[in-house]
Protein backbone atom coordinates (compact mmCIF):
# COMPACT_ATOMS: atom_id res chain seq x y z
CA UNK A 1 0.00 0.00 0.00
CA UNK A 2 1.34 3.15 -1.34
CA UNK A 3 0.70 6.52 1.13
CA UNK A 4 2.46 9.60 2.08
CA UNK A 5 4.59 8.13 4.16
CA UNK A 6 5.12 4.65 2.24
CA UNK A 7 6.59 4.05 -0.89
CA UNK A 8 7.48 0.67 -3.18
CA UNK A 9 11.12 0.86 -4.25
CA UNK A 10 12.71 -1.29 -6.82
CA UNK A 11 16.55 -2.06 -5.91
CA UNK A 12 18.48 -3.51 -8.57
CA UNK A 13 20.00 -7.25 -8.07
CA UNK A 14 21.15 -10.17 -10.04
CA UNK A 15 17.79 -12.78 -10.14
CA UNK A 16 20.04 -15.38 -8.16
CA UNK A 17 20.51 -13.33 -5.19
CA UNK A 18 19.21 -14.56 -2.01
CA UNK A 19 16.51 -12.29 -0.26
CA UNK A 20 18.01 -13.39 3.19
CA UNK A 21 21.35 -10.92 1.69
CA UNK A 22 19.34 -7.87 1.98
CA UNK A 23 18.65 -6.77 5.75
CA UNK A 24 16.52 -3.31 5.91
CA UNK A 25 19.99 -1.40 6.32
CA UNK A 26 21.30 -2.69 3.35
CA UNK A 27 18.22 -2.09 1.51
CA UNK A 28 18.01 1.54 2.89
CA UNK A 29 21.90 2.19 2.57
CA UNK A 30 21.11 1.16 -1.29
CA UNK A 31 18.31 3.26 -1.86
CA UNK A 32 20.26 6.27 -0.22
CA UNK A 33 23.52 5.72 -2.27
CA UNK A 34 21.15 5.97 -5.61
CA UNK A 35 18.39 8.83 -4.53
CA UNK A 36 21.25 11.26 -3.14
CA UNK A 37 20.41 11.00 0.53
CA UNK A 38 22.19 14.52 1.84
CA UNK A 39 22.08 16.10 -1.50
CA UNK A 40 20.45 19.59 -1.92
CA UNK A 41 19.20 19.44 1.66
CA UNK A 42 17.30 16.21 1.32
CA UNK A 43 17.31 13.33 3.30
CA UNK A 44 15.38 10.23 2.79
CA UNK A 45 13.25 8.94 5.26
CA UNK A 46 13.91 5.49 6.56
CA UNK A 47 11.58 2.60 8.35
CA UNK A 48 10.57 -1.30 8.64
CA UNK A 49 10.83 -2.75 5.39
CA UNK A 50 7.15 -4.63 5.02
CA UNK A 51 7.90 -6.85 1.91
CA UNK A 52 11.20 -7.68 -0.10
CA UNK A 53 11.47 -10.08 -2.75
CA UNK A 54 13.61 -10.63 -5.81
CA UNK A 55 11.94 -10.19 -8.91
CA UNK A 56 12.73 -11.04 -12.32
CA UNK A 57 11.83 -8.10 -14.91
CA UNK A 58 10.18 -9.73 -17.71
CA UNK A 59 7.66 -8.69 -20.30
CA UNK A 60 4.78 -10.74 -21.77
CA UNK A 61 2.29 -10.09 -24.13
CA UNK A 62 -1.01 -12.34 -24.84
CA UNK A 63 -2.27 -12.31 -28.23
CA UNK A 64 -4.99 -11.83 -29.01
CA UNK A 65 -6.18 -10.44 -26.04
CA UNK A 66 -9.43 -12.26 -26.64
CA UNK A 67 -10.89 -15.61 -26.15
CA UNK A 68 -14.56 -16.00 -27.09
CA UNK A 69 -16.48 -13.92 -24.82
CA UNK A 70 -13.75 -13.84 -22.45
CA UNK A 71 -11.30 -10.28 -22.91
CA UNK A 72 -8.18 -10.01 -21.53
CA UNK A 73 -6.81 -6.05 -20.15
CA UNK A 74 -3.86 -5.21 -18.18
CA UNK A 75 -1.64 -7.19 -16.44
CA UNK A 76 -3.73 -10.53 -17.89
CA UNK A 77 -2.98 -9.41 -21.26
CA UNK A 78 0.49 -7.88 -21.17
CA UNK A 79 3.75 -7.31 -18.38
CA UNK A 80 6.07 -4.50 -19.07
CA UNK A 81 8.59 -3.28 -16.48
CA UNK A 82 8.43 -0.72 -14.30
CA UNK A 83 11.25 1.22 -16.12
CA UNK A 84 9.12 2.81 -18.72
CA UNK A 85 6.13 3.46 -16.39
CA UNK A 86 3.91 2.12 -19.00
CA UNK A 87 2.07 -0.31 -16.93
CA UNK A 88 -1.25 1.54 -15.28
CA UNK A 89 -1.64 3.31 -18.69
CA UNK A 90 -1.68 0.89 -20.80
CA UNK A 91 -4.36 -0.77 -18.54
CA UNK A 92 -6.12 2.03 -18.59
CA UNK A 93 -6.59 2.01 -22.49
CA UNK A 94 -7.36 -1.06 -22.59
CA UNK A 95 -10.11 -0.56 -20.50
CA UNK A 96 -11.46 2.55 -22.13
CA UNK A 97 -11.01 1.03 -25.93
CA UNK A 98 -12.92 -2.44 -24.65
CA UNK A 99 -15.61 -0.06 -22.75
CA UNK A 100 -15.95 2.04 -26.03
CA UNK A 101 -16.20 -1.63 -27.55
CA UNK A 102 -18.85 -3.01 -25.44
CA UNK A 103 -20.91 -0.22 -25.29
CA UNK A 104 -21.29 -0.02 -28.98
CA UNK A 105 -22.03 -3.87 -28.53
CA UNK A 106 -24.60 -3.16 -26.16
CA UNK A 107 -26.07 0.04 -27.66
CA UNK A 108 -26.53 -1.76 -31.49
CA UNK A 109 -25.38 -5.44 -31.60
CA UNK A 110 -22.49 -4.09 -33.77
CA UNK A 111 -19.47 -6.67 -32.82
CA UNK A 112 -16.63 -4.36 -34.99
CA UNK A 113 -14.83 -2.74 -32.23
CA UNK A 114 -14.92 -5.82 -30.40
CA UNK A 115 -13.14 -8.01 -32.93
CA UNK A 116 -11.09 -5.00 -33.34
CA UNK A 117 -9.76 -4.71 -30.11
CA UNK A 118 -7.04 -7.11 -29.52
CA UNK A 119 -5.37 -4.62 -32.70
CA UNK A 120 -6.56 -1.65 -32.05
CA UNK A 121 -4.37 -2.41 -28.29
CA UNK A 122 -1.63 -4.16 -29.04
CA UNK A 123 0.13 -0.99 -31.56
CA UNK A 124 0.55 0.99 -28.22
CA UNK A 125 1.36 -2.09 -25.95
CA UNK A 126 4.83 -3.04 -28.35
CA UNK A 127 5.22 0.20 -28.15
CA UNK A 128 5.49 0.82 -24.65
CA UNK A 129 7.06 -3.03 -24.58
CA UNK A 130 9.67 -1.87 -26.87
CA UNK A 131 10.21 1.44 -24.61
CA UNK A 132 10.43 -0.24 -21.50
CA UNK A 133 13.41 -2.40 -23.00
CA UNK A 134 14.78 0.55 -24.23
CA UNK A 135 14.80 2.37 -20.48
CA UNK A 136 15.94 -0.85 -18.81
CA UNK A 137 18.78 -1.44 -21.12
CA UNK A 138 19.86 2.66 -20.50
CA UNK A 139 19.20 2.65 -16.51
CA UNK A 140 19.97 -0.86 -15.40
CA UNK A 141 23.55 -2.00 -14.91
CA UNK A 142 24.31 -5.27 -16.96
CA UNK A 143 26.82 -7.71 -16.16
CA UNK A 144 28.78 -8.20 -19.69
CA UNK A 145 31.38 -5.67 -20.77
CA UNK A 146 30.19 -5.32 -24.47
CA UNK A 147 26.69 -4.62 -22.90
CA UNK A 148 28.42 -1.97 -20.71
CA UNK A 149 29.93 0.37 -23.55
CA UNK A 150 27.08 -0.13 -25.67
CA UNK A 151 25.05 1.28 -22.77
CA UNK A 152 27.30 3.80 -22.07
CA UNK A 153 27.28 4.69 -25.74
CA UNK A 154 23.05 5.06 -25.20
CA UNK A 155 23.36 7.19 -22.77
CA UNK A 156 25.97 9.37 -24.54
CA UNK A 157 23.87 9.57 -27.24
CA UNK A 158 20.39 10.18 -25.30
CA UNK A 159 22.50 12.76 -23.28
CA UNK A 160 23.64 14.86 -26.67
CA UNK A 161 21.37 14.27 -29.11
CA UNK A 162 18.04 16.85 -29.34
CA UNK A 163 16.30 14.42 -31.55
CA UNK A 164 17.11 11.29 -28.57
CA UNK A 165 15.33 13.46 -25.81
CA UNK A 166 12.94 14.16 -27.61
CA UNK A 167 11.85 10.55 -29.00
CA UNK A 168 12.65 9.41 -24.98
CA UNK A 169 10.35 12.21 -24.16
CA UNK A 170 7.67 11.72 -26.50
CA UNK A 171 7.73 7.94 -25.70
CA UNK A 172 8.11 8.24 -21.90
CA UNK A 173 4.96 11.12 -21.93
CA UNK A 174 3.05 8.65 -23.92
CA UNK A 175 2.24 8.30 -27.16
CA UNK A 176 -1.18 10.43 -28.48
CA UNK A 177 -4.17 8.58 -28.34
CA UNK A 178 -6.05 8.05 -31.37
CA UNK A 179 -9.96 9.29 -30.15
CA UNK A 180 -12.24 6.16 -29.03
CA UNK A 181 -15.48 6.20 -31.46
CA UNK A 182 -18.18 7.54 -30.63
CA UNK A 183 -21.21 5.55 -29.51
CA UNK A 184 -24.74 6.57 -30.37
CA UNK A 185 -27.77 4.75 -28.54
CA UNK A 186 -30.34 2.67 -30.31
CA UNK A 187 -34.08 4.01 -30.68
CA UNK A 188 -36.16 1.51 -29.13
Amino acid sequence: MRSDTVSRFYVQVPNDTPIEEWSDDRIWEALATRLGHGQDGWSLETGPVTSRAVLPMRSFVATPMRHGRLFLAGDAAHIVPPTGAKGLNLAAHDVATLAAALTRWFASNDAALLDRYTDDCLARIWRAEDFSLFMTRLLHRPDDPFEQRAQLARLRYVCSSEAAQRSLAENYVGLSRPALPTVTGRST
